[in-house]
């Protein structure tokens, strides 16, 4: 079910303008969103850190990096509204814990999820990085851990690609774990390269 661009622009606005956790947010609300009508790509990460809370611009760390070399994508498409839509689980940036960010402020995506995914009627392939998003959109993720998960991801269906965190805190599950490079980026990035070809 598609929207119109005024109600389109509509949800977004909606959406950055959310204060619902303000409360609870150390730093205070910024929501961080990218989407457009036309997206085939959507990307459903955690929340945002602390240096895309203080930019605005989600993915611009680190761990977005190094989501963009497992995609082969430059930065031109991974931006562009119109081709991939960048939506966390938790919008603003939760703040730090005692190992690392806390987590997403669980209201964000039982209150916008459904009405995004509603006015994103072309995409194809949604990738979930990371345990907060595949425990929210996969009944197969209930009482496995993200190594069981990723590792089945030919048996997730479709639009559906599970995906480890980028962050680089997870260099020592990237090491334990070879067969994600081996097996499960080549398939990702077909499946990606195949959305625009």
């Amino acid at each position: 079910m598609s929207i119109g661009n005024q109600d389109w622009q509509a949800l977004l606005t909606r959406i950055r303008d959310c204060r619902l956790c303000a409360e609870d947010l150390p730093h205070g609300p910024r929501p961080v969103v990218q989407a457009h009508p036309e997206a085939r790509l959507a990307i459903v990460g955690q929340a945002p850190g602390r240096a895309v809370h203080q930019s605005g611009v989600p993915w611009q760390d680190p761990s977005g990096d190094r989501l963009r070399e497992w995609l082969h994508m430059d930065a031109g498409r991974f931006y562009n509204p119109r081709q991939v839509a960048l939506i966390p689980m938790g919008f603003c940036y939760p703040g730090k814990g005692a190992s690392g960010d806390l987590p997403p402020m669980a209201v964000c995506a039982p209150t916008w999820h459904n009405a995004l995914f509603q006015a994103l009627p072309e995409l194809q392939t949604v990738l979930l990085v990371g345990q907060y998003a595949q425990r929210h959109y996969l009944e197969q993720a209930h009482g496995r851990n993200l190594t069981e998960t990723v590792k089945a991801w030919q048996r997730v269906p479709a639009p559906w690609f599970p995906l480890p965190h980028p962050s680089p805190r997870n260099r020592l599950w990237l090491r334990r774990n070879p067969w994600f490079e081996v097996d499960v980026l080549p398939a990702l990035r077909k499946r990606v390269e195949g959305l625009w070809s």
